[in-house]
């Protein structure tokens, strides 16, 4: 196994895939791509094939199994040309790395490729562009792999890299993909790969953003702000790109200043850089927010645990723009009893940001974490996310949704797209994220779920309309 870095200990400890009970569960790891297509559709509730939808708007969509292997840190997007062609993309045990899947029936039904794509890696990102062709990036902990589709998800180029570390014997990790589907942007098209560079000993890291504009054949690779050094820490850097081309890239730093000499517990800032010249040049960043990490009780998540459980839990910040050029920005806020999530907004390309919204009306105190963040070609702002309100413990979670009408200034009802409880005990890591995207008046949500026993991912999501 290559080596595991502090910087990140707990976002990849699914590469740890020896311990008896999750091989257990997990079943024979190893099978072959066509066998677990086999399994993926025979373990299909027919129910949930015929379609994706429901009545009497706003409702709740049925949930699809999108695979049975063990999974997670899922993402999905949609092609923006087609409103019924999906791509989903997890890290699988099974497959010893990523797996995407394609639908073409709106998401009722999901196809597999096989696992041997994506061998290896860990953090899987997607991007969908207006010219129908899909791109997928991920990185375990060297180089940046890349790839293509442009017959959503059933066949894939061969892999490319995208990015190599900068440090010398370093690694690069987090990628995050963005592209710019601006019908008037100058840089229309091109392709943005967001990651943090951590030097080999784990003392130095820096963010990074690469982009190419010829469809990922050659690639540039600017860094964004100086090198940081602990007890400085940079990490999860995410990317979006507003309608007139103006790239954002946006990360957390946090301080080792915890009693387990991690960030946990401390103030985090949100960092905020952008570039108006296609990701040649950067702005001086700029901190946006400042939110407090979980707390670690466990000795084992350097950027915090999820409450009563042994999971590390990751606070990237999401960016999400709109067809103004309004900027969102998700993430949670530890209260000291509570995760809470929050969403802020920018009308003015990130230069002053609103006060927190909060996404669940103030009687809710439970737990609310791995937030996600999506825009609809309307305007309305759909926040995703994972909570306990539901466990009178505050321990087992479901999805939940809610949308925005008003531009993030407040939210409207809050939608649970599952009606059955997870439970963290059944895998040793939710990943670092998990993914939403709209489609038309529909806004589809992916995340990890526990209810047969096993960390899988369902999708499912909420109809406004």
């Amino acid at each position: 196994m290559k080596r595991l870095t502090w910087i990140f200990s707990f976002a990849l400890v699914a590469l740890a895939i020896t311990p008896s009970k999750s091989a257990a569960q997990a079943g024979t790891i190893g099978k072959t791509a066509s066998r677990i297509h086999e399994t993926h559709e025979a373990n299909a509730n027919p129910a949930w094939r015929d379609s994706l939808t429901c009545s009497q708007a706003p409702c709740v969509l049925p949930n699809v199994l999108l695979s049975p292997d063990p999974a997670n840190t899922p993402v999905i997007v949609v092609n923006p040309e087609n409103s019924q062609q999906f791509i989903a993309a997890v890290f699988d045990l099974n497959c010893f790395g990523d797996a995407a899947f394609g639908s073409a029936d709106g998401g009722a039904t999901w196809y597999f490729p096989g696992c041997s794509q994506f061998f290896d890696d860990t953090t899987p990102t997607l991007a969908y562009a207006s010219n129908g062709i899909a791109y997928f990036a991920a990185a375990a902990y060297e180089p940046i792999e890349f790839n293509t589709t442009q017959d959503n998800g059933n066949t894939w180029s061969k892999t490319t890299v995208a990015a190599y570390p900068l440090f010398s014997q370093g690694s690069i990790v987090t990628p995050w993909l963005g592209i710019d589907n601006g019908q008037n942007s100058p840089s229309a098209q091109r392709i943005y790969i967001a990651a943090t560079q951590i030097d080999h000993p784990g003392v130095q890291s820096q963010i990074s953003v690469s982009h190419s504009s010829d469809g990922g054949n050659g690639w540039s690779l600017i860094t964004v702000d100086k090198v940081q050094a602990k007890p400085l820490v940079d990490q999860y850097s995410r990317v979006a790109v507003g309608p007139d081309g103006t790239v954002y890239v946006a990360w957390q730093r946090c301080v080792m200043t915890s009693r387990h000499v991690n960030c946990a517990g401390t103030e985090a800032s949100m960092l905020l850089s952008k570039s108006v010249d296609g990701g040649n040049t950067w702005s001086k960043p700029r901190v946006f927010a400042r939110v407090r990490l979980v707390t670690d009780t466990c000795d084992c998540a350097f950027f915090g645990n999820v409450p009563h459980s042994t999971v590390g839990v990751a606070n990237p910040p999401l960016l999400a723009t709109d067809s103004t050029g309004t900027l969102y920005a998700v993430m949670y806020n530890w209260t000291g009893k509570q995760m809470k999530v929050q969403l802020i907004s920018s009308k003015d390309q990130g230069e002053t940001w609103s006060k927190p919204t909060a996404v669940a009306p103030p009687t809710e105190t439970h737990d609310q974490f791995l937030p996600t963040v999506a825009v609809s070609s309307t305007g309305a702002v759909g926040v995703s996310w994972l909570d306990r309100r539901n466990d009178r413990r505050n321990i087992l979670y479901q999805p939940f949704t809610a949308v925005s009408t008003d531009g993030g200034a407040s939210f409207g009802k809050n939608y649970a797209l599952a009606s059955t409880l997870s439970d963290t005990y059944y895998n040793y890591t939710l990943g670092d994220y998990m993914g939403n995207v709209w489609s038309g008046q529909t806004l589809y949500t992916v995340w990890p779920d526990t209810r047969n026993a096993v960390m899988q991912n369902f999708v499912g999501g909420l109809r406004t309309k």
